[in-house]
């Protein structure tokens, strides 16, 4: 079992969201941004909650989050052992809609600052077919895990970054160097950027929406349980 919100669709679930809170938040935080989406799509959203953990760059002070950010400098150097077991409950999440009967094809990774940054590193090593990933005002820290291998071949996962221009918690400059190490791995990275500091905006949520629904709306496969 995992400690998440879940919203399930009004018919039988054929596709899932996996959107990952940011740092001190909650899987509560995007819950009401559901309806905003416009989608007309059989999709169940899964909104984990982290970890209570002690945060360096914070003083020490516990709080929810996804790994510890050890210096808040332009790398925001992170333990990787901490986004290890984050990309690991992400797995077991993944894993739980398989043997629903959703297949991976169909699962999309969504993550906000520090969600984002595990939900670009899990998608990135993960084996399983993903229907794509989407990474909101965050950061690439992939780079700083010399173990980290790409789970299929980089061409075969679409990734999208969204990023503020007026960010001031996570620089703009982060989500273009994001996209940039990206694509220098060979990944098809697609971006756009919004005049807003570290949020989301109305118009930001329907650009979400018409992502998802491109990645998510095709002929509802067979379910089965088996």
């Amino acid at each position: 079992m995992f400690d998440a919100v879940i919203v399930e669709p009004q018919r039988p679930a054929d596709s899932a969201v996996i959107w990952l809170h940011g740092l001190g938040a909650s899987g509560h935080d995007f819950e009401p941004a559901i309806p905003l989406l416009g989608l007309n799509t059989a999709t169940r959203f899964i909104f984990p909650h982290a970890p209570q953990i002690p945060v360096t760059v914070n003083g020490g002070m516990v709080m929810p989050a996804w790994y510890d950010i050890e210096h808040m400098d332009i790398e925001r150097t992170i333990d990787v052992a901490g986004i290890q077991q984050s990309a690991d409950l992400v797995d077991h999440i993944i894993t739980a809609q398989l043997a629903d009967g959703i297949p991976a094809s169909r699962i999309l990774l969504v993550g906000f600052s520090q969600g984002g940054a595990v939900a670009l590193y899990a998608g990135v090593r993960s084996q399983e077919p993903l229907a794509g990933i989407l990474a909101l005002s965050t950061y690439w820290v992939g780079a700083q895990d010399p173990t980290l291998e790409p789970g299929r071949t980089p061409a075969e996962l679409s990734i999208e970054v969204h990023h503020g221009t007026l960010d001031p918690v996570v620089p703009y400059a982060l989500g273009e160097q994001a996209v940039e190490s990206l694509q220098a791995l060979g990944y098809p990275v697609t971006f756009q950027a919004f005049a807003m500091p570290h949020s989301v905006v109305p118009e930001q949520l329907r650009a979400i929406g018409h992502w998802m629904a491109s990645h998510l709306t095709s002929d509802s496969p067979t379910r089965s349980k088996e």
